[in-house]
């Protein structure tokens, strides 16, 4: 399956139902008068978000969605039928946008949450509505409302307990293949990765999302490299992974410049709690590594974890920092108060 994570998509509800022109025709009853029912309401546009999903790629091949029309009113003051909702099923993370992607219409992070989106128009009024004392044939009727219309944005922004973030070829793909069940493509060149990939991390008895995002350039934050969106998918994250390549020219530079775009881009992601590890430690003597290791400490102001994805160092040492980061254990010892409180029937 593709993987898709915007699609602009147009959106009507149902218009509503015209009301009746009619009038009360039976054997023996002198004066009728007018009965003509009301038109049905237009169905509603409702968006629901449901487990399961990852991605939006259906929304690439069907851009229009349109709600049926409420049904025409009918004599003896029938009411028309209302028009089906049409529901339009969405991944957990979407985000709907305005047209200029400047405005957040709805934020669906929770599976099950259905939203009324665009509201389906009043049915017509009947000509049994406008009878009077003075007007005692009315003729008239309502045509129904119009229904609601615009064009959107749908953009995904996966939800994980944990994000790496990392230049290219830092790591990245090797490790989430080494924690997870994820197959993410490693090659020794940059930008193996083209599209987020997820993985689920069972440590110590307790499991949380990882998230991979492809590898952040200088001016990610701007668009480059398509980096912005790439960064809307960790903007959820309860932790931040970051891996420097121990084999790069300058593995303090490559940090900043990570560090650099996360602040630049903004939305919290500069102040998310972060986990630091030099990553392919096994292809650098041990003096070196911890050499590198300490110029990052100072850099960073943080702990930096010495780690090899690929060869299996430091994996323990690394998941049991974000286990203890996204889910902290419960002290030990704790007193039940339920269980110590004295019975009281009320």
């Amino acid at each position: 399956m593709h993987f898709l994570d915007q699609a602009k998509i147009f959106l009507r509800s149902g218009h509503g139902g015209p009301g009746a022109v009619s009038f009360r025709r039976e054997k023996f009853l002198e004066y009728g008068g007018p009965d003509g029912g009301d038109g049905g309401k237009g169905g509603d546009i409702v968006f629901e978000a449901v487990p399961g999903l990852n991605t939006l790629i259906d929304f690439r091949y069907t851009q229009h969605f349109r709600a049926p029309r409420g049904k025409g009113g009918a004599g003896s003051n029938r009411t028309g039928a209302g028009g089906d909702d049409l529901i339009i099923k969405v991944p957990v993370g979407t985000q709907i946008l305005s047209e200029d992607k400047e405005e957040v219409l709805a934020d669906f992070t929770e599976p099950g949450v259905r939203t009324v989106f665009l509201r389906g128009g009043d049915g017509g009024r009947g000509n049994a509505s406008y009878k009077s004392s003075t007007n005692r044939a009315p003729r008239q009727h309502g045509t129904g409302w119009p229904g609601q219309e615009m064009w959107v944005w749908l953009r995904l922004k996966l939800l994980a307990d944990a994000g790496l973030v990392g230049l290219p070829n830092a790591g990245k793909s090797t490790f989430i293949n080494a924690v997870t069940n994820a197959k993410a493509k490693v090659g020794d060149y940059p930008f193996t990765t083209v599209r987020p990939q997820l993985g689920v991390v069972r440590h110590q008895g307790r499991e949380f999302v990882l998230a991979d995002i492809p590898g952040l350039i200088e001016g990610a934050a701007d668009g480059a490299g398509i980096g912005d969106r790439f960064l809307g998918h960790i903007e959820r994250c309860k932790v931040l992974l970051h891996l420097v390549d121990a084999t790069a020219d300058k593995p303090v530079d490559n940090y900043r410049i990570v560090r650099g775009e996360l602040e630049a881009y903004g939305a919290g992601l500069e102040d998310k709690p972060e986990v630091i590890a030099l990553n392919k430690v096994d292809a650098v003597e041990p003096a070196e590594a911890k050499k590198l290791a300490t110029k990052l400490k100072r850099a960073s102001k943080a702990e930096v974890l010495l780690l090899s994805g690929a060869g299996g160092d430091g994996i323990e040492t690394v998941l049991d920092r974000l286990t203890a980061l996204i889910a902290p254990p419960e002290p030990a010892g704790t007193p039940d108060m339920a269980e110590d409180a004295p019975w009281s029937p009320v």
